[in-house]
This record gives C-alpha cells, sequence and structure tokens, in this order.
C-alpha cells in the first residue's frame, strides 16, 4: 500500500484487481489490461495517468461515490452518498444533496460486447440501420435484444428504425437482471450513461415520481456496470436520437423476477408514460437460449432440424405477444419454458397496455425480424435468438 494512502480505498482497489476488473484511475504499467478498452495496463495503485482519460473519464467521481457506498455513506435502499434520498439527482426525495457531484455510469462493455470507438461504432449502426424500412407510424414501444451485436446488431436495426427523434422526449428503458437477485424493480443511482457516440441523461424528474411509489428498489454502481441488459440499448438510443441528442432523457429501469401480480402493478404503473406519444418504451429481451450450456433442449421433432423446432418455438411467444395478451405469454412460459431472458419486462410492457386497452387506446405490436446466432443441428450446439417488434398506437 502506498504511504498516506486511504486503507479502505487499497481494500476496494485490491478486490477489483482480484475479482478480474480494471480500476478506475489508476496509472499505466504492468497489471491488468483495463477492461474499458484503452489498451493500457493498469497499476494497483498510483496517481491517474491523464493519458487514461478515454478509458476512466470520471474515475475520480466514481472512485468517490463508491467509496462512500463502502463505507456505509449510501444509507438504506435508495439513499446516495451526500445524503439525498432516492435515485441520483434533485427529484428523489426529501433529504437534501450536499454535493453537487455527477455520477456518471460507464459503458462498461464497450470494447468487447460492441466496438468502443465512437466513429466505428456510428458506422456499424448506420449501415444497420440503412437497410432497414421504417413503418407508417413511429413506435410507442419496441422490443429488441441486448447481445453482442456482432450477433444482434442487424435485427435491433429494426426495431430501432421506427422511433421518430422529432416527437420523443423521455425514453424508458427495461432490462431483465442477470446477476443480481431482484424481486422489484431497480432504478439506477448515477446521473449520466456514457455510450462511445455521446452520454446519455437519466431523467431525475421521472425517477423521483416512481421512487415515490415505493416500488422500487436501487442498484448500486458495480450493478449497474455488471448488467448489459440496459447497457445494450445505450448506443443505439443514442444513434436513434442523434438529431434531437440534447432534448431527451433516459430512464433506465432494471426489472427482476417478477411475479405476475408485480408485473402487473408494474404494468398499471407505467401505463400512463406509455399513453404520452412523446414517451417511448424498449423492452430488452432475447429470445430462446437452447443448449446444454443453458439447460434447455426443448424440441419438436415435427418441426425437423433443432434450430426449426427453436424457431417454431420462439414464434409461438411471438404471436401470443402480438396478441397483446399478458395471460396467455404467462401461460406460454408455463408451458413451454422457453428461457426468454426478458419476459418479465415484456410482462410488464403488456400489462401496461392491457390497462390502457381498458380505457380505450388502440394498440397494435408488430415483430419485423427474427435471427438466431447460428443453426443447431445436434445436442452439442447452442445458440440463442434475437427479435426485434414495435408497438404502434392507432
Amino acid at each position: 500500500m502506498l504511504s498516506g494512502q486511504d486503507p479502505l480505498e487499497w481494500r476496494v482497489r485490491k478486490r477489483w484487481l482480484f475479482s478480474g476488473s480494471a480500476f478506475p484511475g489508476s496509472g499505466p504499467g504492468p497489471g491488468l489490461l483495463c477492461e474499458r478498452s484503452c489498451s493500457r495496463r493498469c497499476l494497483l495503485a498510483g496517481p491517474p495517468d491523464p493519458r487514461c482519460r478515454l478509458a476512466c473519464p470520471v474515475s475520480a467521481v466514481n472512485l468517490a461515490a463508491r467509496l462512500e457506498e463502502e463505507r456505509g455513506g449510501a444509507g438504506p435502499a435508495g439513499q446516495r452518498p451526500g445524503g439525498q434520498e432516492g435515485p441520483a439527482g434533485g427529484g428523489g426525495g426529501t433529504g437534501t444533496k450536499m454535493s453537487n457531484r455527477v455520477v456518471c455510469r460507464e459503458a462498461s462493455h464497450a470494447g468487447s460486447w460492441y466496438t468502443a470507438s465512437g466513429p466505428q461504432l456510428n458506422a456499424q449502426l448506420e449501415g444497420w440501420l440503412s437497410q432497414v424500412q421504417s413503418t407508417k407510424r413511429p413506435a410507442r414501444a419496441i422490443i429488441a435484444p441486448h447481445a453482442g451485436y456482432t450477433y444482434c446488431g442487424s435485427c435491433a436495426a429494426h426495431a430501432y428504425k421506427q422511433v421518430d427523434p422529432s416527437i420523443t422526449r423521455r425514453i424508458f428503458i427495461l432490462g431483465p437482471s442477470h446477476h443480481v437477485p431482484l424481486s422489484r424493480c431497480a432504478l439506477s443511482s448515477v446521473d449520466i450513461y456514457r455510450t462511445p457516440l455521446y452520454d446519455l441523461r437519466i431523467d431525475q424528474k421521472i425517477y423521483g415520481e416512481l421512487w415515490k411509489t415505493g416500488m422500487f428498489e436501487r442498484m448500486s454502481l458495480q450493478t449497474d456496470e455488471d448488467e448489459h441488459s440496459i447497457e445494450m440499448h445505450l448506443p443505439y438510443t443514442a444513434k436513434a436520437m442523434e438529431s434531437h441528442k440534447d432534448e431527451f432523457t433516459i430512464i433506465p429501469v432494471l426489472v427482476g423476477a417478477l411475479s405476475e401480480s408485480k408485473e402487473q402493478e408494474f404494468g398499471k404503473l407505467f401505463s400512463k408514460y406509455l399513453a404520452d406519444p412523446s414517451n417511448l418504451f424498449v423492452v430488452s429481451s432475447d429470445f430462446c437460449h437452447w443448449g446444454q450450456r443453458f439447460r434447455y433442449s426443448y424440441y419438436d421433432e415435427s418441426q425437423g432440424e433443432i434450430y426449426r423446432s427453436i424457431e417454431h418455438l420462439d414464434k409461438m411467444g411471438m404471436s401470443i405477444i402480438e396478441q397483446l395478451d399478458p395471460v396467455s405469454f404467462s401461460n406460454y412460459l408455463k408451458k413451454y419454458h422457453n428461457t426468454i431472458c426478458g419476459r418479465h419486462p415484456i410482462g410488464v410492457l403488456l400489462n401496461a397496455i392491457t390497462e390502457l386497452q381498458k380505457n380505450g387506446m388502440n394498440m397494435s405490436f408488430s415483430f419485423l425480424n427474427y435471427a438466431q446466432s447460428s443453426q443447431c443441428r445436434n445436442w452439442q450446439d447452442s445458440s440463442v435468438s434475437y427479435a426485434a417488434g414495435a408497438l404502434t398506437v392507432h
């Protein structure tokens, strides 16, 4: 440990090092290759190297937030460092904000799940979007995958092509939790989500409204950066909205393993936001995860090859989603146990739609593209399915 270094900071640095994550703000030298793809190597301790700004643009800020959280400064769930209640920003409760510090979530999967180069990423997204046609009406909600762009980038374009940036001012991003057990939904504790294109700002007014319901937890910065289901939609969101990039905010929501009744409750809550034409809902989900590594090997021999059986299974579920029937979708999942990782965000969306239909709103959902990461032909193969679709209001 360096002389005069905070012992807690040392422990945090050491834990991250041995957990396989590079530590923001560490200097160059032998050590771990930074996961943020700056191609430099980092020491366990030492002053930040200004040349590492690409890798850790807010390292000091995020270090301060993490250390304060480690010391217990975050208080009970929902109380932010600095004594402010609720999620980040000024709308989260009655606590007094002691600091104007802006906390950022890094683009932690850039350089692995998608390129960390802004120009390259922009060119890729433009290429995929240019090959897709837009429908007559703009989307009020979309379902799109969250895998690496090599696998699902072209599929996701079919959903994002339906976004109208001229009318969209708030984007709700509902992603499933892959790494932490969660029985409710969680809000982020940061102010800014970074992308290689430009930064996206969280809507603290809406966050405050959601927090006051008492239905939400707060996810830690570590949980936020570990999760990919929301992040994989940020570059596409930024690209789709680039012509109005200073005129919109995002509302990221991590969705837990909700019961059917909880899906109904959250659907009812979000329905009033879905009714607003200036809001867009992005529902993050892949479809069937098939193979031994996913512990799922449903096979209907009547469909022919395994990959055809997978497609048939997925399209059964997609057809039910297009019927906008949350009960039938739940029954489908109970019968076939299809490994649709975003089943709970989809369930929340379907319940929100049902709530609006009760009030006479006329909507329709159509899937626009379906793809598989590979074609399974034997029991040793594996694949993940992707689907993109859009909800329109008539």
